[in-house]
């Protein structure tokens, strides 16, 4: 499939700059870039790429200013990145759906299908499954008894889904995910064993949520573990019992959720973060990599460090961490300058 750079200008609502005859027929990145593909450029440290890609295409912003001479076209809009993912967006879409139940698979006869929906080979639909129009469940899916998946959700080979969950509409779940799963909840017996309490809740997914690879999302012990509207989870993340995850919200690999903690909405949260159980954190909140929260956090914060403090407090620390070395040698100078000063 090819397209014109000035027939991709007009999707992006941006301005070509150069050959607009030119055709691409593939995406490729900056630094690999061939002829006959188009490009982008939104980070400055790969701007000296720019002069040397074989790519035909560049998507540009509309400040750049180039220092030197090009061969390739540019396409200049408000924001390369978004354009770019608008681009992948609509390339994604251009792929033939599947349709259709592959055998094996099975289907409870009290399943409810919706209209154009694909199930992939070995694939399992339990009793009072509710299953959307179309919806594309991929080969070795489990999906639990009672469970709701809304319109145009895809859902990925190896995802398991419990009992009594809600999926909304246009949601993405990834390989190996698991959705639903018994929370951490064990109360100590007097002869020391751990007695296991049941965890009768669900999980509920809102609409436009994607989860990662092996991402678990635990149920309730007692009502739901929600994960609201945008929420973009990445790979290996935790969700505990009865957290609450806001509205647009990323967090990245690794990171964990306790139970019945409350993110709110808007929030960014790096790798590895771990967040204690019952503890609220704002909206609009920014966590650095592997920091530890073990307290509320305010809205509009940005935090970092284990245990977490205000991220600008955490540079200051870390430049007298880094110069801890140095400081122990000059007090240790101090210490025997003053001691020749007492023997004299």
């Amino acid at each position: 499939m090819e397209f014109k750079a000035k027939d991709i200008a007009m999707i992006l609502n941006g301005t070509v700059e150069g050959d607009g005859e030119i055709t691409i027929h593939n995406i490729s990145k900056i630094d690999q870039g061939v002829p006959g593909t188009l490009t982008f450029l939104s980070n400055p440290a790969y701007t000296k790429f720019i002069y040397s890609t074989l790519a035909s295409v560049v998507i540009v912003s509309r400040d750049f200013k180039p220092e030197e001479g090009l061969s390739c076209t540019l396409i200049r809009v408000d924001d390369p990145y978004s354009s770019l993912a608008e681009l992948l967006k609509m390339y994604q879409q251009f792929k033939p759906a599947k349709t259709g139940i592959e055998q094996p698979s099975f289907v409870s006869s009290s399943a409810k299908l919706g209209e154009d929906i694909y199930i992939g080979a070995f694939s399992y639909v339990a009793d009072g499954a509710i299953i959307g129009n179309n919806v594309s469940i991929y080969p070795q899916v489990f999906i639990g008894e009672n469970v709701a998946v809304g319109d145009n959700t895809t859902i990925y080979a190896g995802v398991k889904i419990y009992a009594d969950c809600k999926i909304g509409a246009d949601c993405i779940l990834h390989s190996g995910a698991v959705i639903g799963a018994d929370g951490f909840g064990f109360a100590p017996s007097s002869d020391g064993p751990f007695s296991k309490i049941a965890q009768i809740g669900n999980v509920i997914l809102e609409d436009l949520v994607e989860v990662g690879a092996n991402t678990a999302i635990d149920c309730a012990t007692i009502g739901s573990t929600i994960v609201r509207r945008g929420v973009k989870l990445d790979n290996l993340i935790q969700i505990a019992h009865n957290a609450d995850i806001g509205e647009n919200t990323v967090i990245a690999g690794q990171a964990g959720v306790a139970g019945s903690s409350k993110v709110g909405k808007n929030c960014m949260i790096g790798a590895q973060v771990g967040i204690s159980g019952h503890l609220a954190i704002g909206d609009s909140v920014r966590i650095g990599g592997q920091a530890g929260v073990m307290t509320n956090v305010a809205a509009n914060s940005t935090v970092i460090g284990s245990p977490i403090q205000d991220h600008k407090d955490f540079m200051r620390c870390m430049a007298i961490f880094r110069r801890l070395p140095q400081m122990s040698g000059d007090i240790s100078d101090l210490k025997k300058a003053m001691k020749l000063m007492e023997e004299k």
